[in-house]
């Protein structure tokens, strides 16, 4: 039984190694790539706010309490990653 639950952590490892990669030899078009997946992720989880501020999936309190406080999260993510970007185009260029 818990071979077949310890299955789900090999994909998280796997993304995991740019990141381990990074810290050992950083590398400006790494950087770039990660910073571009991240606001990507970033504006995924944006639109989800927007959704439930547009009532369009109706959640209970408690959990709209836990939406605040990761979006605080995810906003400092996206401007987070924005900076990455910004920085790796100034090096590039």
């Amino acid at each position: 039984m818990n071979k077949l639950e310890g299955i789900s952590a090999y994909p998280i490892l796997l993304f995991g190694i740019p990141f381990l990669w990074q810290l050992i030899k950083p590398s400006r078009k790494l950087n770039f790539s990660l910073g571009i997946i991240f606001v990507c992720l970033s504006s995924y989880l944006i639109l989800a706010y927007l959704s439930d501020l547009l009532n369009i999936i109706h959640w209970t309190e408690t959990s709209k309490n836990l939406l605040f406080y990761g979006g605080l999260l995810v906003v400092g993510n996206f401007v987070m990653s924005l900076w990455i970007v910004r920085n790796s185009i100034k090096k590039v260029f």
